[in-house]
């Protein structure tokens, strides 16, 4: 494979260390005309392929689907995920919001791609998905569907249309300051000829396909592995800890309650500051992401509000009482001073075991009850109402033992994120890099 940046050589892990099993991204020169043209070749390429990439209309290698689903042929109602695809609207949104009668809709058969015009932040210009999970199944006529064309191979464009790469053809047609209710506007003709460079060497096609979907496989794979970590996780938590034939363990007989800080507009800066906690940064049941949507302020704390290893940081009140009680634990890995807002709480305990505790079906329950008989405000808690909560507790000695194997849980789940972090990264690059 052939890189335009240096003449480095790249290398993907496919799996974990353990396996030592790697794929390697050959460098090699980039097509140039002595610099005085750049010719239509993507960055990183494998090095058996030469030549150009033929530019394209989509209607070149793609054809309209418009079959309608006639006497309702198909009862499964589909929407577009930007993250999980063609899905039926059912799993996706625990109910059917299409029309009882589908007819009207088009009938999409699995091999067959969607637009969806309607656009976020993190999908500018919409998604485009393949149907693979089902046989067929309706689709609101809002959406364009189409189907590859016998010169292009299928999992070629389910690729490309993963990149950022289609994203300009489509910036160039909708029409600006139209964007209404969501969707953006594009017409169906002008969104068939957008252009595209495809390989002309179908077997280009098909290798830049088995590459990056043997990445996806990876990422799958990786992230049911964290999955049943995490179940295994609270099935020993649920196992040890909430055994109700064990003594009692009040939480304000082992650890302290601290207040958030109060700030106003006027304290926040932008760098060089205390960094605030607030309920977002709180990930339930794992440890606080301090890195994204953090406020820094410029107020002085006291020793006591600055966060240590350990503590647990607790939603103390929202506007949305599904949010109060939810808790995480800092790591205590910050190298900057760092605290929680007014409407959080520190938890800081004597015992290492608490921290899990807050990750109890015991717990959840005694956030919900305490929050029933509100009176319509910003649903919250106060210190007494952690403090006073007790906890089933085994012998000393089990809880030693439990406190090893959640830590060493933890650890492993921690390093397996990271690792399907670095696949989820590779993949980005790739969809930069292989494709024009």
């Amino acid at each position: 494979m052939t890189t335009t940046k240096n003449n480095e050589h790249k290398k993907l892990n496919f799996s974990s260390e353990r396996e030592q099993s790697q794929v390697c991204l050959n460098s090699a020169e980039h097509e140039k005309n002595q610099g005085r043209k750049v010719l239509n070749v993507p960055n990183l390429r494998f090095k058996e392929f030469q030549g150009e990439w033929e530019k394209m209309r989509l209607d070149a290698f793609t054809r309209r689907v418009m079959r309608k689903n006639k006497s309702n042929q198909s009862r499964l109602p589909l929407t577009i995920s930007a993250q999980y695809g063609l899905v039926d609207q059912i799993t996706f949104f625990n109910k059917v919001i299409a029309s009882t009668d589908m007819s009207n809709y088009y009938l999409l058969k699995k091999g067959e791609f969607a637009y969806n015009k309607s656009y976020s932040s993190d999908y500018p210009w919409g998604a485009i998905k393949r149907l693979d999970n089902y046989e067929q199944g309706a689709l609101s006529s809002l959406y364009i569907c189409f189907t590859p064309q016998d010169n292009v191979e299928s999992d070629f464009i389910l690729q490309y249309f993963e990149s950022p790469k289609w994203h300009k053809g489509v910036s160039e047609i909708a029409v600006e300051g139209a964007r209404n209710h969501g969707l953006l506007n594009v017409s169906v003709q002008d969104f068939f000829h957008t252009y595209h460079y495809v390989p002309k060497d179908k077997k280009e096609q098909i290798k830049i396909a088995k590459l990056l979907m043997l990445l996806d496989e990876r990422i799958t794979t990786q992230n049911k592995i964290i999955e049943d970590l995490k179940k295994l996780k609270c099935a020993i938590i649920e196992k040890v800890l909430n055994n109700s034939s064990c003594d009692k363990l009040r939480l304000g007989d082992v650890g302290s309650y601290i207040r958030g800080l109060t700030y106003s507009s006027n304290d926040v800066v932008e760098c060089n500051g205390t960094l605030v906690m607030r309920s977002n940064n709180i990930v339930n049941g794992s440890s606080l992401d301090y890195t994204n949507n953090v406020v820094s302020v410029n107020k002085q704390i006291s020793q006591e509000q600055q966060l240590q290893d350990g503590d647990i940081v607790i939603c103390m009140a929202n506007g949305s009482s599904a949010l109060v009680g939810k808790s995480s634990f800092y790591d205590g890995k910050c190298s900057l001073p760092i605290t929680v807002g007014a409407f959080c709480g520190i938890y800081r305990s004597k015992m290492p075991i608490t921290k899990w505790l807050f990750q109890t079906n015991r717990y959840r329950i005694y956030i919900w009850n305490s929050l029933q008989g509100g009176n319509g405000a910003i649903a919250n808690l106060n210190s007494e109402d952690i403090l006073r909560m007790s906890f089933p507790l085994p012998d000393k000695q089990t809880v030693e033992h439990c406190t090893k194997l959640l830590s060493s849980l933890e650890s492993l789940i921690e390093s397996n994120v990271s690792l399907c972090s670095m696949f989820s990264q590779q993949k980005e690059y790739l969809l930069r890099q292989m494709f024009i």
